[in-house]
This record gives structure tokens, sequence and C-alpha cells, in this order.
């Protein structure tokens, strides 16, 4: 894990959020009830969005999701169907209704979801985006919608959104259900009604990467948990998943060309206990399901430090030649693949083949970090051998900002880790044109303790409460490096003391959706007093999902 050692934080919210226009901005309750509707409901639902929206004009009619109800899905895209797909299935368990996916070109009544020319342009009913009653769909210039944005409208008869993108699509569903009472996550039939605000929401993110990183190596996930952790970081519109593949105390990926990396080293976790792997279907099926909610996987292999378990499985790759045993401990920092041999690099190349060819997305991050044991000379080799094996298989290299330290090939990315921004090499390496993803340990690390008295997590970066995940900005974070070198966020969980997913629930939330925000939204929206009543909203939603969060006293929950 990132750090030295270890081991054994309403007034008018409306008109505070974003770069909001919105028509008659009244004052709000402190915590917003959870009624499943009312005028009381309409009025505050809007300050209920994780990740804040870039654009929001309030008023207008509201829509009512009914029996009727059907989603639109004009021109049977499959991609458009998907979503149209998902968005049935979030829906129908809580509302009862059949609500039929289309495939036409609207109707009186329903849920449109439209990409490409229909929401594009300005001046024409086409271009402006028509709903299905007539009315156009207003045009923010002011928010390029790109890949990921979207325009959702409600009016009295539809809600309609549109994108560029079928991630825009998703990411716009996303919102829709923030839109709706908590109740809706519900696997159960519900009372309802099910209102929708009369509203049009313009929204794009601020970075194109947003991670949620799951360590399985010190503890295993399986594939079930694996999944269930990405529809929570769908919720927030993150779109990287971020999995530590290998470390000390277990391989978690089986590997052909090793095959004792995931059979034996992959055979305990901290504290002892059966460990376990992925198989390669295993690991497709992961990122199928991530693909399905348009998160990209990120793999990590972590070297040359952090490798016990793969040194523990074959001799050869220690200088030594013989192998350690098997490690269930904390500390860091002890292990080290052997820089001067061949069969290292064999090793390496090998195992981040097969794993490019797993993987789909752009990424391979190859750790770099805490290499204790190894010398700086042998590092600097080690990283300019390794870098250039993964751009062979077309990927781009993530390493743990450790990386600046040797030479980061063109277009490499450093994932900080540190807690001060102070570290001169990282921000001389981004002035060279290494990109960023901003992760301090702590503001965004989740395995921290919220506070002394918190039964799970490390304190090494110090306690790390609702308000300190939130306060912070990655543009300014690392100093003497250009914002334009952050390419984005990511909240990491390390699992020394995560065993369950009721544990990483307690971690995760309610810490991970202000890092999703600062990833999403414009730096204007980010306001604590605003955001912790939004933040507070989500607090039934979580209740209505299974998810069990910490309930900072920062934040001013809903009593019941």
């Amino acid at each position: 894990m990132r750090r030295p050692s270890v081991r054994n934080h309403l007034p008018q919210v409306l008109c505070s959020l974003l770069l909001i226009t919105v028509a008659g901005c009244a004052s709000a309750p402190t915590a917003p009830a959870d009624s499943a509707g009312g005028a009381d409901a309409e009025a505050t639902v809007l300050e209920r969005v994780v990740p804040a929206p870039a654009s929001v004009q309030s008023g207008g009619a509201s829509y009512a999701i009914g029996a009727g109800t059907r989603i639109h899905v004009p021109g049977n895209s499959d991609e458009v169907r998907k979503v149209g797909d998902y968005l049935a299935e979030v829906l129908r368990p809580s509302t009862g209704y059949p609500l039929p996916v289309v495939a036409d070109d609207g109707g009186s009544d329903g849920i449109v979801l439209k990409l490409g020319a229909t929401i594009s342009g300005a001046g024409s009913d086409k271009a402006a985006g028509a709903g299905t009653d007539g009315a156009k769909v207003p045009r923010d210039t002011a928010v390029a919608l790109g890949a990921e944005g979207y325009r959702l409208v409600v009016s009295g008869q539809s809600v309609t959104i549109g994108a560029e993108q079928a991630a825009g699509l998703f990411h716009g569903v996303q919102t829709l259900r923030q839109l709706l009472p908590a109740t809706i996550e519900k696997r159960t039939v519900q009372s309802g009604p099910w209102k929708v605000p009369g509203a049009t929401i313009t929204d794009a993110p601020r970075y194109a990467y947003r991670g949620g990183m799951l360590d399985v190596s010190r503890h295993f996930f399986s594939v079930a948990q694996v999944e269930r952790y990405i529809d929570q970081l769908a919720l927030y519109k993150i779109n990287q998943l971020h999995l530590h593949l290998s470390d000390d105390q277990g391989w978690r990926i089986a590997v052909d060309s090793w095959p004792r990396l995931a059979a034996y080293g992959g055979s305990t976790q901290v504290g002892g206990g059966p460990g376990g792997s992925y198989s390669k279907a295993d690991y497709r099926e992961i990122v199928r399901y991530a693909a399905g909610r348009y998160l990209t996987v990120v793999p990590e292999i972590d070297m040359p430090g952090h490798t016990n378990a793969a040194l523990a499985s074959y001799a050869e790759l220690n200088c030594n030649g013989i192998a350690p045993p098997l490690y269930t401990g904390t500390s860091v920092g002890f292990s080290s693949l052997c820089v001067s041999k061949d069969v290292t690099y064999r090793f390496a190349d090998e195992v981040l083949g097969e794993l490019a060819a797993l993987t789909p997305g752009p990424y391979l991050h190859i750790g770099g970090d805490e290499a204790h044991s190894t010398s700086h000379a042998d590092y600097v080799t080690f990283m300019d051998k390794v870098q250039p094996l993964v751009t062979k298989y077309g990927k781009t290299v993530i390493g743990w900002h450790q990386l600046a330290g040797a030479h980061p090939v063109a277009g490499a990315v450093g994932q900080y880790w540190g807690t001060n921004g102070g570290e001169k090499e990282v921000a001389d390496a981004a002035k060279a044109g290494m990109r960023l993803i901003l992760s301090p340990a702590n503001r965004a690390y989740l395995d921290m303790k919220y506070n002394a008295s918190t039964p799970l997590g490390q304190k090494w970066a110090g306690f790390v409460e609702v308000k300190d995940s939130y306060n912070w900005d990655p543009a300014t974070f690392i100093k003497g490096a250009p914002a334009a070198a952050v390419l984005g966020v990511e909240a990491p969980l390390w699992t020394e003391t995560i065993v369950t997913s009721a544990d990483s629930d307690y971690m995760t939330f309610p810490r991970l959706p202000g890092i999703a925000e600062i990833g999403w939204s414009p730096v204007a929206t980010h306001q604590w007093d605003a955001y912790k009543v939004r933040l507070a909203a989500q607090g039934p939603r979580w209740t209505a999902l299974g998810i069990g969060y910490y309930r900072s006293p920062q934040v001013p929950w809903p009593s019941s």
C-alpha cells in the first residue's frame, strides 16, 4: 500500500450550486426529507444530485413515471438499447411497472434516450432535440458535452436524455435516479409516486479520468463482490476501475506462462486464510460487467517491490535463487524482483503481454512504489526496461508517482499518493509531459480512519473525515505542476483491514461521492456547505441499496 510504513471529515443551496442559473431560488431545509412526492420534495430534489451538474435550470412541469411509461430508444442503437435495458432494470422492481424498452421515434409519454445529432446545434427542432411533447431541448453552449456529457430535460409529458455518446446517456441515467425518491433503489414494490421535477440539466465532466481502486491482493474479493463495487462506482459517474492485482500477500490473476503465480502466490492473504485468484474467464467477466457500466478496467501488477507473492512462487525471480515463504503480514518495502537477471524481464514481458491481451482499456499500471529494497540505480534500470514492454502491447503506462524519479516514457501517467504535494521531481516530470492522477493519501485514500474510534482502516496519513476528503483541488495540489497535466482523480481502497463488502461500504461511503464530485463537477461548484446537504440526501439512497455507511457528524443526515 502507499505509505511509509504500517500497519497492524441551508440555506440557498440551489443558489450556490454550480455554474447554475436556477429560477426561484429559495431557502431549503438543512436536511431535506426523503418524501416520495409533494411540493417540498420537488423544491428540494435538485439539492440531491452528486456529483453536482455543470448547469441546471429548474422549473416547469414535473413528469410522473407511471404504469404506461415506456423507455424509447429512437433508432434502436444496440448501445442505447443497453442503456435503456439498464434503466428499466433499475426502475422496475420498486415501481412495479413494466416499463418496456421500445425502438421507436418517441411517444406522447415516456423516457427518451437520444444520441448524436438530436442534441447538437441550434436553430431547429432537430438540432435542439425536440422532446416527445414537441418541446425543444435547450442547448447550453457553455457546456460541451463531449464523450461523457448529457442533457436531461423534464417536461410534463416526458424525460429526455440526450448525449453525443452512449456513456453520456448512462451518466444521465444516474442523475435521473437521484432525481427520484431514494426508494426507487429498493428491490421490492414501493408506493411512489415517482415524480421527476421539471428541469433542464446540461452536464459534462471536468476530468477524463475518474477512478476507484480496489485492492484485491491484501484481501481477495470475489467476482460478485467486485461487480457490486462497480455498481457503486457507476452511481457517481466514476469511469475507471483500478484493480490492484498483485502484492506481497497475494497474486490474483491467472497467467498461463507462469501458472504458480495464481495457484501458489494467490493461495493466501493478510492474516492467513484461503486467498483466491481470478481465472482469465473471471477477469473477462469483470471487464465485461464494468464496460456495461461504462467503466474501464485498469489492472495493476506492482513491480519491482510489493512482489513477495511472485518471489515465493518462482525461486528464479530472486537474486539468490531461493524462494521466500508466503507472506501474510502488512509490512512493506522488503521485497524486490532481481533487476540484474534476464528472467525478470521475461517474466514482466509475459505477464504484461497476457494481461494486455485480456484488457481492452488503454492502461496498464506497473506500480513502482515503496521499492525500498531496490537501489535507486536498479529502480531506474528496471523502469527503463519495463515501460517499453507496456508500450509494445499498445498500452499507456501508469505508475505510482515514484516513476517520476526514473525516466517516464512519452505519454506515461504518474499516480500521486503523497500527502503534501511538495515533491519537486513530480512537478518537474509533469512540466516535462508526464500526466498525473491525483490520489493524495490524506484526502483520497478510503482506507484511512475517519477518526480515532473508527474500527477499520489505518492512520499513517492522518485521520480523513468527510470534509477533508472533499476540500481540495487536484489542479493546485502538486506545487509547481501545471494544471493541464492533471488527467484526473482516483479514490483507492487498500484492504489490509478490509475483509468483507460491509467493511468496504463503511470505508467507501460517504467519502467516495466527494472524490467523484471533485473529478466530475466544475471547480466553482466545490462548496462544502452546499455539498454536505446534497451528500446527506444520499443516505436514504444508500440504505435502500443495502450500503452500510459511516454517519459522519459533519453531515446533516436525515433523521429517518
